[in-house]
């Protein structure tokens, strides 16, 4: 006897099925689609604590500008992993290049491409030297050495800076809506409200610190920024205002930690900010952040 076809409509039923099952199966799995922002290796308390990170770097001078000081470029060897985000870094008042120079190599060996600037005088004040923070960077996007400039992703833009220079990070993520972060060492700035930040904003300040005391700088910058914004006050036990000017550990290795959750979008680095920042992280007198949501 001859086996009756199944009926058109069980076929199509069968087909459905399975090709559901082949959709739905990564998922099943517990498959996540990848970060493809990520860069680097897993983080640890070992590896942030390690004076370089993975990354070897090189480094390229750049000549006086006429919208900045000039300064100089440190940027990841490695092209395997695509594209890095940009971060520009500015010294205070009355300062040179080489006061926060050591932020270049550092941030650059974790998977950045760093611009560490010098000004264009070393009294310009805050607002100047914000905007010669985003002069530098487009100046590393559109005007770099091509290797440097195969190296950069110009979407992803950051600011950094000590005492006017941290007074300058905040004033220029406030004036520029499109940057994913800005890390403010020891900032300095009057006759300024910074309630318009809309970028994720660390302010580190330092409990001896005379000349920008966090009582009338740090904390107030920082309680008006949003919430809704993201933001970070981590002060520093025991320092004064000079701790921005050489890489003080927690110090730097916190700016590591915001770059790397914000300018790559690593939720790999949330771990190091939620809860705050112990043990290896010492030397932290007090700590205080929205947490990524």
């Amino acid at each position: 006897m001859r086996t009756r076809p199944r009926s058109l409509a069980a076929a199509l039923v069968a087909v459905a099925l399975s090709l559901g099952a082949l959709v739905v199966s990564p998922t099943a799995s517990g498959a996540q689609t990848p970060n493809p922002l990520q860069r680097g290796p897993e983080p640890s308390l070992t590896s942030l604590n390690a004076s370089r990170g993975s990354f070897a770097t090189s480094s390229a001078n750049v000549a006086r500008q006429s919208n900045f000081g000039g300064g100089t470029i440190y940027y990841p060897n490695d092209t395997s992993q695509g594209t890095f985000g940009v971060v520009a870094v500015s010294p205070g008042f009355f300062s040179p290049q080489s006061v926060i120079q050591w932020a270049g190599p550092l941030l650059a060996s974790h998977g950045f491409v760093v611009i560490t600037i010098d000004t264009l005088s070393i009294f310009d004040f805050p607002n100047s030297r914000g905007t010669q923070l985003t002069a530098a960077l487009n100046y590393v996007v559109n005007s770099s050495p091509a290797a440097v400039r195969q190296r950069v992703d110009p979407t992803r833009r950051a600011v950094m800076g000590h005492s006017m220079g941290g007074g300058g990070s905040l004033e220029a993520v406030r004036d520029n809506s499109s940057y994913q972060a800005a890390v403010a060492l020891q900032p300095w700035d009057t006759f300024v409200n910074f309630g318009g930040v809309r970028v994720p904003s660390m302010i580190i300040g330092a409990q001896n610190d005379i000349t920008a005391g966090v009582g009338s700088f740090s904390e107030p910058f920082y309680e008006q920024i949003p919430a809704s914004s993201e933001k970070a006050y981590m002060e520093l036990a025991g320092q004064g205002h000079l701790v921005g000017s050489g890489q003080n550990n927690p110090q730097g290795r916190m700016a590591i930690v915001w770059m790397k959750r914000y300018v790559d979008n690593d939720a790999r680095f949330e771990q190091f900010m939620c809860p705050p920042p112990t043990g290896a992280f010492s030397g932290i007198s007090e700590y205080r952040n929205t947490c990524p949501g």
